[in-house]
């Protein structure tokens, strides 16, 4: 198999995966940067969970459309000026996990709370509600993110950009089981956040290096999602 099919694959693969672990339903996408341009692959305007390998377009980062048959997801600014404003980055998810959105909605920031969570300390947030549709609005989420490797987007969703598809997949899927049990661990401590036991900087960066969605033990993260999106029904 080509490096082209290779990239193509995973593309397609990870936007199921972001459907069937529930971070997005109708809306969402993933895309790859082709390596060595300024552009990407990213699927068609439907559901990530319909994703297809054969169907993928590949725009460059100032929107226009290179290849590919059907249209674009109105949001796929988001992907074009990241990778225009980081060069360093090969991947980008955008997905709407209710968790990650339910802290934005309750002012609370993420806290690193265990392994899988170590690479999001001090996680930024895009403010502005609406829909990413203008280039504009592509810099201002990049701007946003700044160097990082996730963006918190209120009452929306969030944005992960990595160096490849699979790690910025495992990582949409790690950030949100982190949010998840931020959640969990704030209802349980009756909302007194002074109680949570978050990981100083030293042992996040730690665990990051050890377990994190860019570290040799997230290859076994994605053989999982992976293979649980090939069990799993659409919607299931």
């Amino acid at each position: 198999m080509s490096n082209e099919q290779t990239l193509r694959r995973d593309v397609a693969l990870a936007n199921r995966i972001i459907e069937r672990f529930g971070l997005s339903n109708a809306f969402g996408h993933v895309s790859a940067r082709i390596p060595g341009t300024n552009t990407f692959t990213i699927s068609t305007r439907r559901s990530p969970g319909l994703a297809d390998e054969n169907q993928l377009l590949v725009i460059d980062t100032d929107g226009k459309v290179l290849s590919g048959d059907g249209m674009p997801n109105s949001e796929f600014w988001i992907h074009a000026r990241i990778y225009a404003a980081r060069p360093d980055v090969g991947a980008v998810v955008h997905a709407h996990p209710p968790a990650c959105i339910s802290l934005t909605q309750i002012g609370e920031p993420h806290r690193v709370v265990h392994h899988q969570g170590s690479a999001f300390v001090d996680v930024p947030e895009y403010e502005r509600i609406g829909l990413i549709r203008s280039r504009e609005l592509g810099d201002q989420v990049a701007q946003s993110l700044g160097g990082g490797n996730a963006v918190m987007m209120r009452g929306h969703g969030i944005s992960t950009a990595f160096k490849d598809v699979r790690a910025a997949t495992v990582a949409a899927c790690f950030l949100e089981e982190s949010a998840q049990l931020n959640l969990g661990m704030l209802a349980a401590a009756g909302g007194d956040s002074g109680r949570i036991r978050a990981f100083t900087r030293e042992e996040a960066a730690l665990a990051n290096e050890q377990t994190g969605p860019a570290s040799r033990a997230a290859e076994r993260a994605w053989e999982y999602y992976a293979m649980v999106a090939g069990l799993k029904p659409l919607g299931g």
